[in-house]
């Protein structure tokens, strides 16, 4: 179901004598899931968004240590997070599954940029291969690493553009890829949620989509087929374009 549809109610199904309660997510229940799957997503991207900036630095090759160390990194995504947001990551206020999840995440990108090191500070090579996709594909698996029973995030794509197959939609996602962001009526940039099963468990489903900005279009964009600095040919993508998606899940 989509967070706008109807509440669910708890029932109570009386079995022979007995009774069993089968609990139904309510709304409340799935706002507070849209809450938690949002501020995972903004985090995420958050982080992305510094890498991208420190790209240029990253890649030169003229530069030693580049002095962006995992301590520096989240102090400054935490940051940018707080800007975009308008609230810091991890507060008091917050749930206590939120601050768990958002710790995780901050634990995951400090470890991934820690490792990242010896190559971030190489001198001599230019580019490094270490861009955003790279790293939110192993802060990902770090998270999952961390707390995979709880709560999953990946970045996916239209299987088209899928440059890792790691990175390949399920069929949940491919579904909403292809039937939900396609639709010309629906607001672009509306978050689905649906509560399903994942793995057999059930659990509450978010996909966020995004969008090629004219920044992605360094390696996403035309003549379709050139190779890019990454050594993919471009998928000629122009600005505006479904260029993937934010996928969470938050096991019940």
């Amino acid at each position: 179901m989509e967070a706008t549809s109807a509440l669910a109610r708890s029932c109570i199904f009386a079995i022979f004598s007995g009774f069993i309660l089968v609990s139904f997510p309510t709304a409340a229940d799935e706002r507070a899931d849209l809450a938690t799957g949002t501020r995972l997503a903004e985090l995420l991207r958050a982080a992305r968004s510094v890498l991208s900036n420190y790209q240029s630095l990253i890649n030169d090759p003229a530069v030693g240590d580049k002095n962006l160390d995992g301590e520096r990194f989240t102090k400054e995504a935490i940051a940018l997070y707080a800007k975009r947001t308008g609230g810091q990551s991890i507060s008091d206020d917050l749930a206590e599954r939120d601050r768990k999840l958002l710790q995780a995440q901050v634990e995951a990108m400090r470890e991934v940029v820690d490792e990242e090191q010896d190559d971030i500070n190489r001198p001599g090579i230019g580019f490094k291969g270490f861009v955003p996709a790279v790293f939110a594909r192993l802060m990902n698996e770090k998270f999952a690493a961390k707390v995979g029973h709880e709560a999953l995030v990946r970045v996916t794509a239209p299987e088209v553009l899928v440059r890792n197959r790691k990175s390949l939609p399920d069929a949940w996602e491919t579904r909403v890829i292809n039937e939900v962001f396609s639709d010309p009526k629906r607001p672009r940039g509306e978050i689905y949620t649906e509560v399903t099963e994942v793995n057999g468990r059930p659990a509450f489903r978010m996909l966020l989509p995004e969008y090629y900005t004219e920044s992605c279009l360094t390696c996403h964009g035309v003549p379709k087929g050139e190779i890019d600095v990454t050594g993919y040919p471009k998928e000629g993508g122009k600005a505006g374009d479904l260029g993937g998606a934010i996928s969470i899940v938050l096991f019940k």
